[in-house]
């Protein structure tokens, strides 16, 4: 399949996994990209001395393209691009921040970038900062979100029409069938964040895996939203959280109860009770723990009998 996004990242398949938290190491990035896709090595939780093993050890494990995610509000992100340049990375998505602030550095030195975006005004002015291609991320997406809420069906279309570089459809993609409905909305690839979470060889902890698993319709919802807004799975730790936005809870006390580290305990180490579960709504059709590679073929298949099934109707 050849889309722009294929050919910009010299990849088989126009599906590229998240970067995600907790959840996107060196392993689960190999594996996308041996397998025809884009993987992505998500930085946010990672001490500079660890992405740049990370990244020496996606290296090693792959021939293939890959890139990494990082968060531009990240407190040490200066010394994370230097190592993304020092190691030669050759894609960079940003994401939470003003992709002008980097753009022109990773570009300079040949690299590819890619900004997340959850309005068509965010594209604009990622594409006037200089970007090859936006994710446009719709309500549905784990992890933190716009505040706009703007779902991916209504999301998409409008990005498509406001910018002229590739679209990358994100939010509630985890099947072929929603993969080419992404794509009749004009997007040329897809962002596949929560089903890579639940995959073999995901770092996060079998325990949050398991959880996705077991999730149903309604089981995630956006909260936080006075600090910065993200998709929990429900469990005592989100119960608290209702509890005190309930009641108004003021940024300081939502932020004492958030602590430090939740999302670390909860995705990473397994506490399902009090750690933060970021997942999206498409867990609800996430039943197993298959490889990465399982998941992209599976998706491929399942595209290609949704679009031979479409082409039938009369």
């Amino acid at each position: 399949m050849d889309t722009r996004i294929t050919k910009l990242f010299t990849i088989k398949y126009p599906i590229i996994q998240a970067g995600m938290i907790w959840c996107s190491g060196w392993e689960l990035a190999s594996a996308v990209s041996n397998a025809g896709g884009l993987g992505l090595i998500g930085s946010g939780s990672m001490y500079p001395d660890i992405l740049r093993e990370h990244i020496r050890k996606c290296k090693a494990a792959t021939a293939n393209i890959f890139g990494v995610n990082v968060p531009l509000l990240y407190p040490d992100i200066d010394k994370h691009i230097q190592i993304i340049i020092d190691e030669g990375v050759r894609v960079v998505f940003t994401s939470a921040g003003n992709p002008k602030t980097w753009t022109d550095t990773l570009k300079e030195k040949g690299i590819v970038v890619v900004h997340v975006v959850s309005s068509s005004l965010f594209a604009q002015k990622s594409e006037s900062a200089g970007v090859d291609a936006v994710v446009a991320e719709g309500f549905e997406a784990g992890g933190h979100n716009g505040r706009e809420e703007t779902t991916t069906m209504c999301l998409i279309p409008s990005v498509v029409d406001a910018v002229k570089i590739p679209v990358i459809a994100a939010g509630g993609i985890a099947t072929g069938r929603q993969m080419l409905a992404a794509m009749a909305l004009g997007a040329e690839g897809v962002q596949v964040g929560s089903r890579f979470a639940a995959s073999a060889e995901s770092s996060a902890h079998e325990s949050f895996k398991q959880k996705i698993v077991q999730a149903r319709e309604g089981d995630t919802l956006l909260s936080l939203k006075e600090l910065t807004p993200v998709r929990l799975l429900r469990n005592k730790f989100f119960d608290e959280v209702q509890e005190a936005e309930a009641r108004c809870a003021d940024k300081e006390e939502l932020q004492k109860l958030l602590g430090r580290g939740r999302a670390k305990k909860g995705m990473f180490e397994g506490d399902m009770d009090q750690g933060e579960l970021e997942i999206g709504q498409v867990s609800a059709l996430i039943h197993d723990i298959p490889t990465a590679p399982e998941v992209l073929h599976r998706m491929m298949q399942e595209f290609t009998a949704a679009q031979k099934a479409l082409s039938g109707l009369q």
